[in-house]
């Protein structure tokens, strides 16, 4: 390991002691990719989960080496998962419990990206936010 790489070793007063399983959605909770467990509960539900290419319930049991494929607002992300803790800990301390593997976008998507943000109409601060109508012109444009 590098020093520009951090340390994603899971400190061992973290790891979980009793079983080496826990839930899906307590998991998803404690390493803080989700706010709360009920919303990586539902996200689980609604199938934005996939836990080893399967989708997820939120009662299924997550190991140590599982991989996590979960579908966010931007787009799909996948994890492996690296470690389990007992109950919720400091974010920097949960990002220890999971590797990304989610692969780069290509440069013509970020470049795409980069200029939709620098095009995109702005408003100043006198005129409030969009209206209902420009919101939907705005995406029309975008293709949604």
């Amino acid at each position: 390991m590098s020093r520009a790489e951090p340390d994603r070793r899971v400190p061992p007063d973290l790891l979980r002691k009793k079983t080496e399983t826990m839930r899906v959605d307590a998991w998803l909770d404690i390493a803080c990719l989700f706010p709360t467990r009920s919303q990586a509960a539902a996200a689980c539900k609604g199938g934005k989960v996939d836990l080893n290419g399967h989708a997820a319930a939120p009662h299924k049991l997550v190991k140590p080496g599982d991989t996590l494929a979960i579908t966010f607002g931007n787009g799909r992300r996948t994890f492996v998962v690296r470690g389990l803790a007992e109950h919720h800990v400091r974010k920097a301390d949960a990002r220890a419990l999971w590797e990304e593997t989610t692969p780069p976008l290509p440069p013509e998507i970020l470049e795409a990206r980069r200029l939709e943000r620098l095009l995109a109409p702005r408003r100043d601060e006198k005129r409030g936010k969009l209206s209902k109508k420009e919101r939907r012109d705005r995406e029309r444009v975008r293709g949604w």
